[in-house]
């Protein structure tokens, strides 16, 4: 870090950044995984089905129904890469601001990616996996993760700037001190015009400095 940097770091300590993970620094797990199986279902995200119980419900009864279970999905997940410029930007981010993942993804899906992103700190979320390595279920980290986890940080003092891209994102925004659409579908920048919608990380750098 240079000097340079460690003064916009030191000057902006009290700030963290929250941002997506799928969508906005990779690519969307289940899509990729609907692509290379072939099952349509499969692509819905939270791009489309507002409510993530519904979503995750559907999406296990599929991969009851196809027999498809982590040891497949891993396997795709292995395959996948940052979207182009991710890391870049997340190195720019924590070099100026304190960072924080917070993701509706599972662990056991983000590590192949987070390794490659720098290994940030990830909040998201469990699976149950029974002892035929299907997915048996899911554990949320909590009711509303993003905007709880956002509310917490503001309860210890701390300034949240926030980007995300979807439904799921959106009380996040809200909750954040400031809130950027990033990468989001038509249907979220109409349905949530009160938050700028911004494609490009060199965009997204400039609307931060601006805060």
């Amino acid at each position: 870090m240079t000097i340079d940097h460690a003064s916009n770091f030191t000057n902006n300590f009290s700030t963290i950044i929250c941002l997506d993970l799928e969508g906005v620094l990779v690519p969307e797990i289940w899509i990729e995984f609907a692509r290379h199986t072939g099952i349509e279902e499969l692509k819905a995200t939270t791009r489309d089905i507002s409510d993530y119980d519904e979503l995750m419900t559907m999406r296990l009864g599929v991969l009851k129904k196809h027999g498809l279970g982590l040891a497949e999905i891993q396997k795709v997940i292995a395959t996948l890469s940052p979207l182009p410029g991710a890391r870049e930007f997340l190195d720019w981010v924590r070099e100026r601001y304190q960072l924080i993942i917070l993701s509706d993804t599972f662990y056991e899906f983000a590590d192949p990616l987070m390794a490659q992103l720098g290994r940030p700190t990830l909040f998201c979320h469990k699976l149950d996996i029974d002892q035929q390595g299907m997915v048996a279920g899911y554990r949320l980290r909590q009711e509303d993760p993003k905007r709880c986890s956002v509310k917490a940080l503001k309860n210890l003092n701390y300034r949240v700037i926030a980007a995300g891209d979807s439904y799921n994102d959106t009380t996040m925004l809200s909750e954040a001190d400031a809130g950027f659409l990033f990468h989001a579908p038509d249907n979220v920048i109409r349905e949530f015009p009160q938050f700028p919608a911004i494609n490009s990380y060199e965009a997204l750098k400039q609307a931060f400095l601006e805060q």
